[in-house]
């Protein structure tokens, strides 16, 4: 008897392994089916890739092409702008001399001034032909894009904000900003704004009287 049972035992474990098996294969066969693709989706899903592709190709293309005229417009840009401290410092090295007493209303004096005036001009002269324009400055209106205010000067004459003086001449590089220009601005007087409120509280002082 005990051998009958454990053969009946037996024979119900591999019943059941062979429905577990058969279940796993069904269910294989059914993820499979419902992978596979028909020829015409498979065609489509191939032009999206390549279409998607090529789109990625000719994005690369038009990056590389501006990356190349931007290195060929402003490839001396860092240059330029280094180049803009011969220019102060023949400015500084004129003023000096000017300030100088000791060669004061002299020729020696006069004619250095020359040189250093020709040697200014030709500079700007060579700027220009590389598109490096100076940025107009004195009596415009500050321009935060443009100039950069240093310091105000009381001028009633002005319009407040407008640039008295220019302290380092700025400059552009076609269309963009080589350096800004260093500048003073205008600004009303206070004792004129003074006066004013003086006056406004004696008004209505006379008046309340």
């Amino acid at each position: 008897m005990k051998k009958e049972e454990l053969q009946k035992e037996e024979d119900q474990n591999l019943k059941d392994e062979n429905s577990e098996q058969n279940l796993d294969k069904q269910s294989t066969e059914k993820e499979e089916e419902e992978e596979q693709v028909s020829p015409e989706e498979e065609i489509t899903n191939l032009k999206d890739k390549v279409a998607r592709t090529f789109a990625e190709m000719e994005n690369q293309r038009r990056r590389f092409e501006k990356e190349k005229d931007e290195a060929f417009e402003y490839g001396g840009f860092s240059f330029a702008r280094e180049t803009l401290n011969l220019l102060d410092n023949l400015e500084r090295s004129k003023q000096t001399l000017e300030s100088d007493e000791t060669i004061k209303d002299k020729d020696t004096l006069k004619k250095l001034i020359g040189h250093i005036d020709i040697i200014n001009k030709d500079m700007i002269s060579i700027f220009k032909k590389n598109n490096i324009e100076p940025i107009k400055a004195i009596n415009e209106k500050l321009d935060p894009n443009l100039h950069q205010a240093m310091m105000e000067v009381e001028d009633d004459t002005k319009d407040q904000g407008t640039i008295v003086q220019e302290i380092q001449k700025g400059f552009m590089m076609k269309d963009r900003l080589l350096r800004p220009s260093l500048v003073a601005v205008s600004k009303k007087k206070v004792k004129v704004k003074q006066n004013n409120q003086k006056n406004q509280e004696n008004q209505e002082k006379d008046v309340k009287n």
